[in-house]
């Protein structure tokens, strides 16, 4: 299929040179991958195997697979990006913008979503607010899912481009064709069993890059040395960060956008650290729906604490390495200058994006190479496949199932999760192409995750610990968040690109912050006060979905206090918090 395909398209000169071996590797991985899927499929006999694996996994399968499925287009190239473009803050988004949230969703909120036998975020919602809320959150959780299952092809495709030189939409249908088949297959079993593999087959693969770029810049001494170096030597055109704001993870300026170090601190600590980190990890179905997939409650609180220890590390496997190539990687290095190089993986020009791959070509010996690119591919196939897999099962049983077709078998509604899934596929081969016109992807990840997640956690977090809180609330607070998000993203300078219009001077990373803050307190402020107007459900329908009215037995596994105090969720937590702790005071 790879001949045929090369001989319909003329390659183009490639970005990265690879040999055979690499490519040997890479097809031994892609059968693996298939095999899996394979394997998985004659574990699908009803819809809630596809779509919640019969809720029969180990925490430690889906610890590892909750964290790999995060672990896509964010942390490889965008956090490489990030690495490259603004140094060690931002390292925010793992320290202070990951671990407390996922703590937090393991020991308070993950007992309301594992209790309540609920199949979907969505569906808690509608449990607790009824049909409006739930409606909203499922339409805006579908297509943030089509949008961010976009990021991860766009750069799946640009890999296959810098390999082979494809045009990039050719390159965009062969990756998507690749992911689609095994969560066709098996489902969400598919998706998680090759999402622990694939978690070790990056680890292994970016470990190496950022011990040899280490080694050739001199330790990390001298990558301090060089950072300071070009700092000081960059035109003024090219607006480089001074190297202290590069190399010291506090106030973060070049990351936040804020020049005053208070209101950078502010905007770190409330806008990343509480609102965008709380309303990703605590109501993402992506990341919940490894947790649902768990044999028990206390597997289920476990599984993102257990995620917590892998992902306080990543950034050395992708910030440090950004880091590097923007003082080893001629490209990055001209970029960061103010220059525009040509090229680039996906042919359109060098972008801060690109940091990781020309510092694998610089850098990799061929063996060595090929394992990275099947690292890279493993990332980007893990956060498509988590979308899609997500997006598939919202589809499925929360719009298709409760508002088109009713009471139709189990065999039925499988069936419409093997077409969404389709469907969501081609969809996301358009996003791509949206995706494509970002310098730093994470710019426009972080302002997708301020429209869908920042009101979405305002809305459940009140409701969760509010029982006075309305269904009427529950809407209109959603809508009109995200409506104030959108509007803060549009007047500021470039957060939607030409889109915006600039009469707020925030741009970036730093608007998105300020997007989701927003949408905060407006979703908050809109919630209160139509509460003071409209009925609250009773309380005889609010157990297992408000705090004060859920008995706490109901929230923990009565047989975990039997288990050795490394098996249970409170002391792995602390001991989580604390390494974080520890991180954020060296750094």
């Amino acid at each position: 299929m790879v001949e045929g395909a090369r001989a319909a398209v003329p390659a183009a000169e490639t970005l990265i040179d690879a040999g055979p071996v690499d490519y040997l590797i890479l097809v031994v991985y892609f059968g693996f991958v298939l095999g899996i899927g394979l394997l998985a499929r004659r574990s699908v006999s009803d819809s809630v195997d596809f779509f919640l694996s019969g809720r029969a996994l180990p925490a430690w399968v889906t610890g590892l697979a909750f964290i790999s499925a995060n672990l896509g287009a964010v942390e490889i190239m965008g956090m490489s990006a990030n690495g490259a473009e603004f140094g060690l803050p931002a390292v925010h988004y793992f320290w202070v913008g990951a671990i407390p949230a996922m703590l937090f969703l393991g020991v308070v909120m993950m007992p309301f979503y594992y209790g309540s036998k609920v199949r979907s975020v969505p569906e808690f919602m509608f449990r607790r607010f009824g049909t409006g809320a739930h409606l909203v959150n499922a339409l805006s959780f579908a297509v943030a899912q089509l949008l961010i299952a976009g990021v991860n092809l766009y750069l799946l495709g640009s890999i296959v481009h810098a390999l082979l030189g494809w045009p990039l939409w050719v390159a965009l249908i062969v990756a998507a064709a690749i992911v689609l088949s095994y969560i066709t297959l098996g489902g969400l079993s598919a998706a998680i069993y090759n999402e622990v593999l694939q978690f070790f087959v990056i680890v292994a693969s970016l470990l190496p890059l950022t011990l040899i770029g280490l080694h050739r810049v001199g330790g990390y001494g001298g990558l301090k040395e060089k950072i300071t170096e070009f700092a000081a030597n960059a035109p003024a055109k090219a607006e480089v960060a001074p190297a202290e704001q590069q190399l010291h993870s506090w106030p973060g300026q070049a990351l936040s956008g804020f020049d005053n170090p208070v209101l950078s601190v502010i905007g770190i600590v409330f806008g990343l650290g509480f609102v965008l980190s709380f309303g990703y990890w605590t109501t993402n179905f992506v990341e919940v729906q490894r947790a649902m997939a768990s044999e028990s409650i206390s597997a289920a609180r476990k599984t993102p604490i257990i995620g917590a220890f892998p992902k306080m590390f990543i950034p050395f496997l992708t910030i440090f390495p950004g880091m590097i190539a923007a003082v080893l990687a001629e490209p990055i290095m001209r970029l960061k200058n103010g220059e525009a190089p040509p090229g680039g993986a996906s042919g359109t020009g060098v972008k801060y994006n690109d940091a990781l791959l020309y510092l694998m070509r610089d850098l990799l010996p061929n063996g060595l190479l090929g394992l990275a690119i099947t690292g890279l591919l493993a990332a980007f196939m893990a956060g498509m496949a988590a979308n899609i897999s997500a997006f598939n099962t919202v589809f499925s049983y929360d719009l298709w199932e409760r508002y088109i077709r009713k009471d139709r078998s189990d065999d039925y509604y499988l069936r419409i999760g093997r077409l969404a899934t389709v469907a969501a596929t081609v969809v996301a081969i358009f996003t791509a192409l949206v995706a494509s016109s970002f310098g730093n992807i994470m710019d426009y990840l972080q302002t997708l995750f301020g429209f869908f997640n920042a009101p979405l956690f305002a809305t459940f977090i009140l409701g969760m610990f509010w029982k006075r809180m309305t269904p009427t609330a529950g809407w209109t607070g959603l809508v009109l968040g995200t409506v104030s998000a959108v509007v803060v993203a549009v007047l500021s300078e470039d957060s939607l690109g030409g889109a915006s219009v600039g009469v707020i001077p925030l741009s970036g990373q730093g608007a998105a912050f300020v997007a989701a803050s927003t949408a905060f307190v407006v979703d908050i402020v809109v919630s209160v006060l139509v509460t003071t107007v409209t009925e609250p459900k009773p309380a005889s329908e609010l157990k297992g979905l408000v705090y004060s009215e859920t008995p706490r037995e109901d929230l923990v596994d009565p047989d975990e206090a039997s288990h050795p105090w490394f098996r249970r969720t409170i002391p792995l937590a602390l001991i989580a918090l604390a390494m974080v702790t520890v991180l954020n005071v060296l750094f």
